[in-house]
């Protein structure tokens, strides 16, 4: 293991999410500008998403077959960079729909991979008595990177036009890519006493996925993280293209969309890890759950600028501290072996969820406009009795 592994995954993870931060909240209004109908933009992210949902697992589990999370990684980050460009030559639905689907396969397995090996890291890394530090610090890195990504592209959009986002997009998941290779792949001995079992079947390659589904608490856990990161659907595929409807500038937009990124950072760096440690996880999920009900609402409600200033940053409980408690959760759950294969199933549940409502939200979006948004805060309505089973279970493992 290297002596601190830490500035190798802060490189990784602000290249990685400054990639996402110039087109995350710019492509929506990319394929619009191609002629794409809200039903049709409703279609190619939810397809984007399917895929997702079979590319993700299938690379967290040959990466944890093989033992080679890494070199993993670094393939899919450089396919996806080169995959992206196509997009700029791309005209039509059916060809922007195969770009974005190859993309898509290409890139789903990014995230859960780096995941699972700065998970690791810094689970061992004050084992030895080394340098110690916390997931949550590099994925605050990669919020922060991701606002700096954001607020670049909104200058770059409104000056040069939406397709140089592609190219910046390309990149710097090219420079990901070789960031990729320098990280440790540490094989962390955290002992897992709620899967003890699941680890035994960790060398077969379908027996990994049933070992982890018939852990409750994992369970649990999939189904709320299912219900309250999936209901940023809506928010994802169409909170740019109402402000621009309303009149807002793209650079006023790439700001609201900074600030919600910004309460990530603050979150992940500073409020999270504490707050899980004082309250638990089971709480921390409750909390985000709360939070999600009332953000929705606003934004069925309002397009004011003040509103949405007071309400975006809620995005840091609704994602960033819920995020926090499911790594929590996983570290509790999860045995090493199984470390990529479980991070893959927790995103394949919330990019299910995420598919589903996606491809639901371009129809009601194009039925209801704003009032859709509705819907989400209903999601996580639900959720939140939900979290008091995690709590439960927690203290029974």
């Amino acid at each position: 293991m290297y002596p601190n592994p830490l500035p190798r995954f802060v490189l990784l993870y602000a290249l990685m999410y400054a990639a996402f931060g110039v087109t995350s909240p710019f492509w929506p209004r990319f394929f619009e500008t191609r002629g794409l109908t809200p039903e049709e933009l409703g279609l190619l992210f939810a397809a984007g998403t399917a895929v997702r949902l079979v590319s993700g697992p299938l690379a967290g589990r040959v990466a944890d077959l093989v033992a080679a999370r890494r070199a993993v990684l670094a393939v899919c980050t450089g396919t996806a960079a080169l995959v992206a460009l196509g997009v700029l030559p791309a005209q039509g639905f059916w060809l922007l729909l195969l770009v974005s689907l190859c993309h898509a396969a290409a890139l789903a397995p990014v995230t859960t991979l780096a995941d699972a090996l700065a998970l690791n890291a810094a689970t061992a890394s004050g084992r030895a008595g080394g340098k110690r530090f916390e997931y949550g610090w590099v994925r605050g890195t990669g919020s922060a990177a991701f606002i700096v990504g954001t607020l670049i592209a909104g200058q770059v959009v409104g000056e040069a036009g939406l397709a140089l986002i592609v190219p910046m997009h390309a990149g710097l998941l090219a420079g990901a890519a070789l960031v990729a290779l320098l990280v440790p792949e540490v094989m962390s001995k955290r002992d897992a006493p709620v899967a003890k079992e699941a680890a035994k079947e960790a060398g077969s390659p379908a027996g990994g996925f049933a070992a982890l589904l018939r852990i409750a608490l994992f369970r649990r856990l999939l189904l709320v993280a299912a219900l309250v990161m999936g209901s940023h659907a809506m928010h994802d595929v169409f909170a740019v293209i109402r402000w621009h409807a309303a009149g807002m500038s793209a650079g006023l937009a790439s700001v609201l969309w900074s600030l919600s990124v910004a309460a990530e950072v603050v979150v992940f760096f500073l409020i999270g890890p504490p707050l899980i440690a004082r309250l638990g996880p089971a709480a921390a999920a409750a909390i985000a759950a709360a939070a999600g009900v009332l953000r929705w609402i606003v934004m069925a409600l309002s397009v004011d600028p003040l509103a949405l200033v007071l309400v975006q940053p809620l995005h840091g409980l609704t994602f960033a501290l819920l995020h926090l408690a499911c790594m929590r959760l996983l570290a509790q759950t999860v045995p090493p072996q199984l470390a990529a294969t479980g991070q893959a199933v927790y995103a394949l549940a919330v990019s299910a969820a995420t598919g589903l409502l996606t491809l639901t939200a371009g129809a009601l979006y194009a039925r209801y406009g704003a009032p859709a948004f509705f819907g989400m805060a209903a999601l996580c309505a639900v959720a939140l009795p939900l979290t008091l089973g995690l709590r439960v279970r927690v203290q029974e493992g």
